[in-house]
């Protein structure tokens, strides 16, 4: 007689899509796990160049905070930034600030925007904020969009790449046109992802920060940081976004290993990234032509935007997720991240993300590869 102590336990899914990707020989998309003694020791590594190790640790944001966010400041050309320990606390600020400024309690931002599908309405339910849709296509409003909203609003907000969309960014043309449409309204970017998009717009940092008067960056998206963000623009908005930081509960006594996290990866990751850009594209053309003849299935924008692009196949997330695993654990070969289903019916999507342990996959190799994982299914 069986007894339910006596059944095997099932894993947490994951904890074996850790174990499996961890294992692989070789991984596609984004980076190998690592577990906690491997990322102490990684950061022990990296931040004996990234900062003075011989310097005490920081006290509510000075030294090597300090030193991280007039780093940002230089890189995006603005007077001063803020470092914020959540991009979400930090698009608050941003926000909240303009506002304040402009006296309007409404801003324009896109209905895919990460605080309309990720932060829970926090603009609504903690700063009585009120967001208006210059457009719902998936791609950023154009100016005739933003003159003809029907509404006026005090703030614009773009997410540059607009993530929910396929990582999408305009052309450099229509980001000028849709900042400089309307006289007196403040332009905030969401710029999380903003270090890789330099390459499709082809224009510096400075030049994209220039056309915005704040700007808001992850460390922990593309840089491989442990956590936090930074909030751009002239000294006198940094100093009242400090002071909401304060009131929204960032304002941590110690907050140097995510610091130094952020300035190795500033180190490490700004480099390559215009090749990440560059074989994303080699990526997405051999995963679509593996997939050219399954109705439904598309990389989405073909060619990408940034490093990052999506993928939609015409099965179950669940039957998905399980091909991923068995294929590492199986083969060694990792090639995507969690599948998740969305808003296209009978189809699954999952972000694929090339860094650098991606530039040495031919297209043969990718193509031999995604054949094998469709075997699983």
């Amino acid at each position: 007689m069986t007894h339910a102590s006596d059944a095997v336990p099932t894993p947490d899914p994951r904890e074996r899509r850790f174990a499996a990707l961890r294992r692989c020989d070789r991984l596609l998309s984004g980076v190998r796990p690592q577990n906690l003694r491997e990322r102490l020791a990684a950061l022990a590594t990296d931040a004996e160049t990234a900062y003075d190790l011989d310097q005490r640790p920081d006290i509510y944001g000075d030294g090597v905070v300090r030193a991280l966010e007039q780093r940002v400041a230089e890189l995006l050309g603005k007077p001063d930034a803020a470092f914020f320990p959540t991009g979400t606390m930090a698009q608050q600020a941003a926000l909240q600030c303009w506002a304040e400024r402009s006296g309007s309690r409404t801003v324009a931002m896109h209905p895919l925007a990460h605080p309309e599908v990720h932060e829970r309405k926090a603009y609504s339910r903690l700063s009585g904020l009120h967001a208006v849709w210059p457009t719902t296509a998936p791609r950023i409003p154009t100016a005739e969009e933003l003159r003809d909203s029907g509404e006026q609003f005090g703030t614009l907000m773009l997410e540059l790449p607009l993530r929910e969309a396929g990582f999408i960014l305009p052309s450099w043309e229509e980001l000028v046109a849709a900042t400089t449409a309307l006289d007196g309204t403040h332009v905030h970017l969401d710029g999380a992802r903003l270090w890789e998009s330099v390459y499709h717009l082809g224009h510096s940092l400075p030049e994209i920060a220039e056309l915005a008067d704040s700007v808001y960056v992850s460390f922990y998206k593309t840089l491989g940081g442990i956590s936090g963000a930074a909030l751009a623009g002239p000294e006198d908005f940094v100093r009242d976004a400090k002071s909401w930081r304060h009131r929204y509960g960032g304002q941590l006594f110690q907050q140097w290993p995510a610091a130094l996290s952020a300035l190795a990866g500033l180190d490490r990751e700004l480099p390559r990234l215009e090749s990440y850009v560059g074989h994303a594209k080699v990526v997405a053309t051999a995963l679509a032509e593996a997939v050219a003849d399954t109705p439904g299935a598309r990389v989405n924008p073909e060619p990408p935007h940034t490093h990052q692009f999506q993928l939609w196949l015409p099965h179950p997330a669940e039957a998905l997720n399980e091909a991923n695993v068995r294929l590492a654990e199986e083969q060694g070969l990792g090639l995507f991240g969690p599948w998740g289903g969305r808003d296209l019916p009978g189809l699954s999507m999952t972000e694929v993300t090339v860094a650098s342990a991606a530039l040495d996959w031919t297209p043969k190799e990718i193509t031999e590869a995604m054949t094998a994982f469709l075997t699983y299914l």
